[in-house]
């Protein structure tokens, strides 16, 4: 999967000159945590609540409530946002955007395609792939087999089972474990009892197998 599906493009930007409180508002306004800092065409910032929390002044001083609007009203973006952002390429897989989340510890990156803003994908983007990814709304069962001992061709035994009986695999992934491995499949059925008695007979171990009458959201 790519960033490009998953990534916002809908975007509310803003400039270095823009002032923080200004931004704030915008952000508040819009349910935003972050706002892209742009010149011209250029991403040149980006500006977050963290940022912002961190250059205001602490709770702690004698400042009166007007006098702190005062200095957000005053203070520019250009002179708090981050600089140095790290970015992303639309067609990087997902897998890149979290694991240099992960690495940076940022919440956030700016997708940039010939250096132009194209988009912004976030962490509640990646749970959403994830979420998708692991077919948690679509209506069937979720089953989890344990398998004690690796071998090849144990995935294609066990799609071959589901293929026999005319039950189609919407989503499977796999799982490995320090002792063990789980495999973790959605069917499009919503007959769990069935679904668990076919793999059992074939002895296969299932941990859990629910079924989904309904999609949420």
């Amino acid at each position: 999967m790519y960033v490009k599906y998953y990534m916002t493009t809908d975007m509310i930007t803003i400039t270095e000159d823009t002032k923080i409180l200004e931004a704030l508002d915008l952000m508040r306004e819009n349910d935003l945590h972050r706002l892209p800092v742009m010149k011209g065409n250029r991403l040149v910032g980006l500006l977050t609540e963290g940022i912002i929390q961190e250059n205001s002044p602490s709770k702690a001083t004698s400042l009166s409530i007007h006098e702190m609007n005062y200095l957000l009203t005053k203070t520019s973006v250009g002179e708090v946002m981050i600089r140095k952002v790290m970015t992303i390429g639309p067609d990087a897989l997902l897998e890149e955007a979290a694991v240099l989340m992960r690495q940076h510890n940022i919440k956030c990156l700016p997708v940039l395609k010939d250096e132009q803003l194209v988009g912004i994908i976030s962490q509640n983007d990646l749970f959403d792939a994830f979420i998708q990814v692991m077919g948690y709304y679509e209506k069937g069962c979720r089953v989890v087999v344990e398998i004690v001992e690796d071998q090849p061709g144990i995935l294609e035994q066990m799609t071959l089972i589901f293929s026999e009986q005319k039950l189609n695999i919407n989503q499977i992934a796999v799982y490995r474990m320090k002792d063990t491995i789980n495999v973790v499949m959605q069917i499009a059925s919503t007959d769990d009892q069935k679904i668990k008695a076919i793999l059992m007979e074939k002895g296969y171990r299932v941990l859990t197998c629910t079924k989904k009458i309904q999609s949420s959201t």
